[in-house]
Order: C-alpha cells, then sequence, then structure tokens
C-alpha cells in the first residue's frame, strides 16, 4: 500500500515528466549555485592571497574569459542540478509504480488463494 503522499506524487509526476524533462526551465537553483561558486572564484581570485597565481593569471587572461568562465560554470551548474532532480524523481517513480503494482499483485493472489480455500 502507498501512502496519501506517495500517490499525490505518483499523479504530480505522471501529469509533470515530460514538462519536467524539457530543457525550458533549466534556469533554476542550480543557476544560482553555480554564480555562487563562480562568485567564489572571483573573489579568490580578485583578493591576490596566491601572488604567484595572480602574475599568471594576468599576464596570460583577460577579465573577459573570467566572466564567461562564471557564466560557463553557472550554466553548467543549472543543467546538472535540474537533470540530477529529474533523475531522482524518475527513480522514485519507477520505484513507487513497481511498488504499487507489486502490492496490488499480492492483494490479487491472496484473494485468489483465500477464495479457494473457502470452496
Amino acid at each position: 500500500m502507498l501512502s496519501a503522499e506517495e500517490e499525490k506524487f505518483l499523479v504530480y509526476w505522471k501529469e509533470n515528466r515530460e514538462k519536467e524533462k524539457s530543457a525550458k526551465s533549466h534556469l533554476s537553483l542550480g543557476f544560482g549555485i553555480g554564480l555562487l561558486i563562480g562568485i567564489g572564484i572571483l573573489a579568490n581570485y580578485l583578493s591576490g592571497w596566491y601572488t604567484r597565481a595572480t602574475m599568471v593569471a594576468n599576464g596570460q587572461s583577460t577579465p573577459l574569459v573570467l566572466i564567461i568562465a562564471i557564466i560557463l560554470i553557472a550554466v553548467f551548474f543549472s543543467v546538472f542540478y535540474k537533470k540530477h532532480r529529474w533523475d531522482l524523481n524518475e527513480q522514485r517513480y519507477q520505484e513507487l509504480t513497481y511498488k504499487k503494482e507489486k502490492s496490488s499483485f499480492s492483494m490479487q493472489h491472496t484473494d485468489e488463494i483465500n477464495s479457494q480455500v473457502s470452496s
């Protein structure tokens, strides 16, 4: 038997799984996390705590490259996070449908046995 919460999840995911999988809604929490990581990298770069790395970076790259890298990190995290969440929900959906089928099969099997015993 499934709980009420699990039943609600099954109904929700059955209706929305294709919509959630689409690439349109990738700008989510993952984008914010990616930006935070990128801002941390930028703060580390600007702080200059490792002078040799700062000298090499100033000599070989431009700030535009750093900005593009931060944006790419944020987009990557956004897409990866959305895909990961979709995979987790899909796995939960598959497990719950299996559990539901298994419980309905065992109930049918029990009913058949009970009807044979009472006959």
